[in-house]
């Protein structure tokens, strides 16, 4: 599509549900519609106590049925470098947000702060649940909400590419 690359990373409070569900997402649109050099997808977590742990067993199950891959490893928010090297910074739900946002002290990042369901184009709801102490429901509802998110998302990112490519010529 283009030289422009961005850099996407979702957000949820441990890192082993939402966030890599959202990445799994996102990287499989990227793959179907042949970005993968062009944006780039990572996650990560507001709470580092699952570092280094692959996603919650669950969600990669309820995941693959759809044909999503969830293989990254836990990390924690980096508010040294993630604020810098990301252009899109999704938050799952109120608390991931209010918690990101409280890390960019001086507000210089505001712009790069995303509530994930603000994207969403066909399912209204205020935030993405917590799958954790929900049963199989809870996980594809939760799957439901990023594919709908994600795909608004990265529409966006593509327009937004687009638009600074003519900028650019």
């Amino acid at each position: 599509m283009s030289r422009i690359k961005k850099k996407i990373l979702f957000v949820c409070m441990g890192n082993i549900c939402r966030s890599p569900a959202a990445e799994g997402i996102a990287k499989k649109i990227l793959n179907d519609r042949g970005l993968n050099g062009t944006i780039e997808i990572d996650s990560a977590g507001t709470l580092g106590y699952h570092e280094g742990e692959k996603p919650d067993a669950r969600m990669i199950k309820h995941a693959s049925k759809r044909g999503y891959t969830l293989d990254s490893r836990a990390r924690q928010f980096d508010a040294k470098n993630d604020f810098d090297e990301f252009d899109y910074i999704l938050t799952m739900d109120d608390d991931n947000y209010s918690e990101i946002t409280s890390l960019d002290k001086k507000s210089n990042f505001k712009n790069k702060i995303f509530k994930m369901v603000s994207f969403g184009k066909n399912i209204n709801v205020n935030e993405v649940p917590d799958p954790y102490y929900s049963g199989s429901s809870g996980f594809e509802l939760v799957l439901d909400i990023l594919e709908d998110s994600v795909e608004g998302l990265i529409n966006k990112v593509e327009d937004d590419i687009r638009r600074e490519n003519k900028r650019e010529n």
